[in-house]
């Protein structure tokens, strides 16, 4: 494959991003569409199908949104926010065009509706951290609460970004997100869906945090960002960490 572009270029719907080898090329007027990757196979060129910034890592191509919304994902991680309350259940908000359910039996041992008020365990308004148990968009995605760190958020701050945006947080290999836990002490738990939590050691620490993270979300399509925010974060708070 001839990739005809460059990492972190940006591109529109239809632009042409590579060409593939003979032996790749699909056969005349065929058709392949990735849309976790947002892009598409004709005959032999490879186009994107959003506005968005060109990732060439390791030799996979694929194109990350500058505005989109969260599509679920079996096994996802994300942050959402109750919405709703059932009989049985929660609707939790993850930022998604599908309003995700959390099972009241998913949270309270032996859940009875004759017994159990949901809101003594989570109200509209609350925080949860969750996993995509289940999704094929024929239904809502189904969240669940069972597994280590998974639950109501107690403490700590939630930050909103766009869920485009949420990979340029991370960085390749996690290296972004390397830097931020690193440079300020703080905990930190990306949500896929665009919600951030993080448990700072002070004040301070989570203001210059919040600062960081809007940062990365204006210029993530900036190159040298990383060393930027680094800089940054060194900055505010090399002092206070004794660097």
């Amino acid at each position: 494959m001839k990739i005809l572009v460059a990492d972190r270029q940006i591109v529109r719907p239809g632009d042409c991003l590579a060409i593939l080898e003979k032996e790749e090329a699909l056969p005349e007027g065929e058709f392949k569409y990735f849309p976790d990757r947002h892009i598409y196979i004709y005959k032999n060129k490879v186009f994107s199908d959003v506005v968005g910034v060109v990732s060439t890592n390791e030799g996979n191509l694929t194109v990350i949104p500058l505005e989109g919304v969260y599509i679920p994902k079996k096994d996802d991680i994300v942050i959402g926010v109750v919405s709703d309350i059932g009989l049985s259940y929660w609707i939790v908000d993850i930022k998604s065009p599908y309003k995700a359910i959390l099972p009241a039996s998913d949270v309270i041992e032996g859940f009875n509706p004759a017994v159990h008020n949901l809101r003594n365990y989570l109200n509209i308004g609350d925080y949860v951290l969750a996993k995509i148990a289940a999704f094929d968009r024929l239904r809502d995605p189904v969240l669940t609460t069972k597994g280590k760190g998974l639950g109501k958020i107690i403490d700590g701050i939630v930050i909103d970004i766009k869920p485009s945006k949420v990979a340029r947080v991370i960085g390749k290999k996690g290296s972004m997100l390397n830097i931020l836990t690193t440079l300020t002490k703080c905990e930190i738990i990306v949500g896929l869906n665009g919600y951030i939590w993080a448990k700072c050691p002070d004040e301070q620490t989570q203001s210059a945090l919040i600062k960081v993270v809007k940062l990365i979300e204006s210029k993530a399509h900036m190159r040298g960002l990383t060393e930027e925010v680094k800089m940054l974060l060194e900055s505010m708070l090399g002092e206070k960490h004794g660097e």
